[in-house]
């Protein structure tokens, strides 16, 4: 058993009455002996914006959709607020879906798309409530127009809307940006991240863009293969991941290879290519000797031969610059080093640095508690965005 469903079958033993959403040992296997999701343990603490992040067929979509009920378990349970849903029919789940498509009824106005819900249950006072509704989403003076004459966030914003105006336990969220342009993508994080901060309900959001993930969500959740390979805070992801798999999902990781020479109680010393850096033990995540010492390209600092550079402790000579891409914000380079590895390097682009050029001869420092260790028995490419995809 996984550290991961170690704590969840500890949470469940110590809290039987325990109101989020949990998974328990939930598997789905398709023909052809494929398993999209295997044996996942996993706690959604009620009220929180929860997002499983991971490429094409990690198996996140399909958890997404057994939740709701339009996927049957092959084997597991779901159970929401105490109660087992987890072979309950998809309408009489306290969940609701807003999908990438929006779903949105044409022949209705804007009102009546987000009061159909209320409507087909007879509820009372759906003029209140939809009234309420769109204010939230910031769509009171849209209300009579048609989904055709708005633009795509709005549109998605009435989706929200409509969902959330049925009060449920859960709402799920499957790549609902995915059709948006990346401006009107960013502002649309922003906005539902602040609806989610004033419903106060719980938000499951499945998505493959990681930018995204972390605006939003609260916790995260990085899914390969049918596994969760680890959960937390989006910053304690990014800044110390405990396999490739995450490094390099997670935006852009230098990999180096090293040899452990000495362990400490805060510190652990790692000879890479025949240089001794340090790594903080806290970020030490090997089973041997043999790691890849992992930094993250805005983490290095980049400086003329000689050069005093502020990150004392790691300072790597004889780089040689290879590539040079201005990118307006930040200045991005391609050292190759002396073992013959190409590192990045990401540079803000404050003014006060001139920038290098081609062929330039460099070193590289960056400060000992940036760094993180990896075990070398990982793949060092797991998990890269290649193009293409």
């Amino acid at each position: 058993m996984s550290q991961l469903a170690e704590d969840v079958a500890a949470r469940a033993a110590s809290d039987p009455t325990y109101d989020g959403l949990r998974l328990s040992g939930l598997t789905k296997s398709f023909g052809g002996g494929f398993t999209a999701v295997d044996a996942l343990d996993l706690d959604v603490p009620k009220g929180s914006f929860f997002a499983l992040l991971g490429p094409s067929g990690c198996g996140k979509t399909t958890t997404l959709r057994m939740v709701a009920g339009l996927e049957t378990p092959t084997s597991g349970s779901i159970v929401l607020g105490g109660n087992d849903i987890t072979y309950a029919k998809p309408y009489r789940r306290p969940v609701n879906t807003v999908f990438q498509s929006y779903a949105l009824f044409p022949h209705l106005d804007i009102f009546e798309n987000v009061a159909f819900g209320l409507r087909r249950r007879k509820s009372a006072q759906v003029k209140e409530k939809v009234e309420q509704m769109l204010e939230l989403v910031e769509l009171t003076e849209q209300s009579r127009k048609k989904p055709a004459q708005l633009s795509g966030g709005q549109q998605q914003r009435v989706a929200l809307a409509r969902a959330l105006i049925n009060e449920p336990e859960v709402l799920l969220l499957d790549e609902p940006l995915g059709a948006l342009d990346l401006k009107l993508r960013r502002a649309m994080q922003i906005e539902i991240k602040r609806i989610q901060t004033e419903v106060q309900q719980t938000f499951i959001h499945v998505t493959h863009d990681q930018e995204e993930a972390m605006t939003m969500a609260d916790t995260v959740a990085v899914m390969n293969a049918g596994v969760i390979e680890q959960m937390g805070a989006p910053a304690e992801l990014y800044e110390n991941p405990r396999s490739t798999f995450v490094a390099n999902f997670l935006g852009q990781s230098n990999l180096i290879s090293g040899t452990v020479v000495s362990r400490a109680a805060d510190v652990v010393t790692v000879e890479m290519h025949g240089i001794q850096v340090s790594v903080p033990t806290g970020r030490t995540h090997v089973d041997g000797d043999q790691g890849w010492v992992g930094i993250r390209p805005e983490k290095v600092l980049l400086g003329e031969p000689g050069e005093q550079l502020d990150a004392p402790g790691n300072t790597i000579p004889g780089g040689v610059i290879t590539d040079v891409s201005f990118v307006g914000v930040s200045t991005q380079y391609l050292v190759r080093m002396p073992w013959g590895q190409e590192l990045q390097i990401f540079e803000q682009n404050t003014g006060r640095r001139r920038m290098f050029a081609s062929g330039e001869k460099v070193e590289l420092s960056w400060r000992p508690e940036y760094a993180f260790l990896l075990d070398q028995s990982q793949d060092a490419t797991a998990g890269a965005q290649r193009d293409g995809q």
